[in-house]
């Protein structure tokens, strides 16, 4: 699948002060990974930007915005705006500008490890009684 590379111009240029900015084929179109977490990306000519949670009703209430439903089943903290959602450069600003507060947010978080368990205790086979 093809994307927006007019769009991708206008995110790179938002981006440009950032540090640690990859760019990456991903779901069939071009995501931005900063701090290596996906934070925005196009696919065909939808914007898709990284909300988290927290923030998922409220970037869904914006003009334009729908759930990202790119494995046919909507994903929580992910969204997709249509281009009349982004039609202006302040917008495309603003909406990178959300992808990113939640990539900080995220970065400040401790990463969690897995919590390790003990293991099981052995169990003394019984002889069968006969």
């Amino acid at each position: 699948m093809a994307y927006d590379e007019g769009l991708a111009e206008r995110i790179r240029e938002v981006l440009d002060a950032e540090r640690d900015v990859v760019e990456k084929k991903m779901f069939g179109g071009l995501a931005f990974m900063v701090a290596g977490k996906m934070t925005v990306g196009i696919v065909g000519d939808d914007l898709m930007v990284r909300v988290g949670p927290e923030q998922n009703d409220f970037a869904l209430a914006q003009p334009h915005a729908r759930p990202m439903d790119f494995i046919h089943r909507p994903m929580k903290g992910f969204v997709f705006v249509s281009p009349e959602g982004f039609d202006s450069d302040e917008r495309v600003a603003w909406w990178v500008g959300q992808g990113l507060a939640f990539n900080r947010a995220a970065s400040a978080e401790p990463t969690k490890r897995p919590t390790t368990r003990a293991p099981a205790p052995k169990m003394k086979s019984r002889k069968p009684r006969g």
